[in-house]
């Protein structure tokens, strides 16, 4: 009963992570905070249907359909759908029309329903047909070297590309880290230290505040409301 998920890293440099989940018997989860946006399919009676899930800025509860079976690809950060900007999907998802039984349609042409085990080929399309873009700006950032731009012009660019700034996408890669300590059972004074908190409070907020949950509750899992994708980078 609850929520299964499984996922997996990606060597694709667009993708983050690909998950498989299904549900049986959970009328809703904690949605974690996150800035990477996602393509949602997911079949209930033997419908399916195909969405884009944006970054979230904070933790929520969301419904979970019942008895579904979803899959999704989680995008690295920079990437984008030019013709559907970041800013719009901030806390929000759109829907992806069908086309026939195992298609959809994208940016005014019919995909073939992408697989957990095919998810890079079809992103390689996405890619190779200009859907998909990945910010060489932000990529630079995130890959640590220095880019030929301002400091300004690096924010507008994680703005442009991720629909949040990248103040809010460090906050929440760091709350998202310490609640994968804190479930490990690493000591919350140690959490505090190894990702630059304050103290004990500051530690306490991030995690209410986009993770939804208190120390306590991350070791001890709150029964019928599990949590969205949660994994260790």
């Amino acid at each position: 009963m609850g929520l299964e998920i499984e996922s997996r890293p990606s060597d694709s440099p667009y993708v983050e992570r690909v998950w498989r989940s299904r549900s049986t018997g959970v009328a809703r989860m904690t949605s974690v905070a996150t800035a990477h946006w996602d393509l949602v399919v997911w079949e209930q009676r033997g419908r399916v249907q195909v969405g884009v899930q944006g970054p979230e800025a904070r933790a929520n509860p969301a419904p979970v359909p019942e008895e579904a079976v979803f899959f999704g690809i989680s995008f690295a950060l920079g990437t984008s759908m030019p013709h559907l900007p970041a800013a719009r999907l901030v806390g929000r998802g759109a829907d992806v029309p069908a086309a026939l039984a195992r298609s959809f349609w994208l940016h005014g042409s019919a995909w073939h329903l992408p697989e957990y085990d095919n998810a890079e080929a079809f992103v390689g399309r996405l890619v190779g047909e200009g859907v998909l873009v990945r910010d060489p700006v932000v990529a630079a950032v995130l890959d640590g070297r220095t880019p030929d731009a301002s400091e300004r012009t690096v924010q507008r660019h994680f703005l442009a590309s991720t629909g949040l700034t990248r103040g809010a996408v460090r906050q929440i890669d760091r709350a998202r880290r310490a609640a994968v300590l804190v479930q490990e059972g690493v000591p919350t004074p140690e959490v505090v230290h190894r990702l630059g908190y304050f103290d004990h409070p500051h530690l306490a907020r991030s995690l209410s505040r986009y993770v939804g949950r208190t120390a306590g509750q991350l070791r001890a899992p709150v029964p019928g409301e599990p949590l969205s994708l949660l994994y260790k980078t």
